[in-house]
């Protein structure tokens, strides 16, 4: 009876793991659709977010594909390798909207040919030029994308976003009242060469009158995390000085 019963309570159990793991599984296939397409339109709103147009997770795509004209991956040497449009794009092509970043910046690191993604976006007749970011915070990965006007050397908009930065000091970076600053900053001087833009811990009025138009102040207390910010922006802008100064 013992065995019989041992036996019962086997075949249940099993029979039980079984009819779990087959629906987590098929739970699993039915929502893999729905997370990618959240997480497209989570970076499409950050795209968007960077030239101020505002979107929600329903309205992105859409805005997305109205304002974002086209993208281009430019390769190390400033070349555009690939240009996407949805009326040309062709299989196979190297879209930049799926270009890994990190993976192209760890190529970067090794001394290997890397490219880089650039987003084309048009408001009522204004053109900018939306450059995403990517570094290391202090505790994990922070991000964002800057907008750049016609001119490709003045911030039009600039937003960031992180994985585990300190509430109430590295985390501030989402806030306007450290990404506001960044408009209007330029990452040229006037002699043309490239300055990035400068996270200063003491604030961009220590710098010299000449050169604060290129710094913004640092966060009080986050200066770890400002400073990814500042490393993060120079290793990822300077990726297009190349394609900057062809163009002009």
């Amino acid at each position: 009876m013992n065995t019989n019963s041992n036996t019962y309570i086997f075949i249940y159990a099993s029979v039980m793991v079984i009819i779990v793991a087959a629906v987590l599984s098929t739970a699993a296939t039915l929502l893999k659709d729905r997370q990618l397409q959240n997480v497209k339109n989570e970076k499409m709103q950050a795209i968007l977010a960077s030239a101020n147009i505002e979107s929600t997770p329903e309205t992105a795509e859409t805005l997305y594909n109205q304002f974002i004209t086209e993208e281009w991956v430019i390769n190390q040497t400033g070349e555009i390798t690939d240009s996407y449009k949805a009326s040309t794009f062709e299989i196979g092509s190297q879209r930049a909207f799926y270009l890994n970043l990190k993976t192209e910046l760890y190529r970067k690191s090794k001394g290997e040919e890397f490219y880089s993604p650039l987003f084309v976006c048009n408001v009522e007749g204004e053109t900018y030029y939306i450059i995403p970011l990517l570094g290391k915070g202090l505790w994990g990965p922070v991000w964002g994308n800057i907008a750049l006007k016609s001119d490709f050397t003045t911030v039009k908009g600039v937003v960031f976003d992180h994985k585990g930065e300190t509430p109430g000091l590295g985390a501030e970076i989402i806030f306007p009242a450290f990404t506001d600053p960044f408009v209007g900053k330029t990452i040229f001087d006037e002699e043309g060469n490239f300055t990035s833009i400068k996270v200063v811990k003491g604030g961009a009025k220590i710098l010299p009158a000449n050169q604060q138009i290129h710094g913004v102040d640092a966060i009080s207390g986050g200066t770890i995390t400002s400073n990814s910010v500042n490393d993060m922006l120079k290793d990822c802008l300077e990726n297009y000085v190349s394609y900057i100064k062809s163009d002009k």
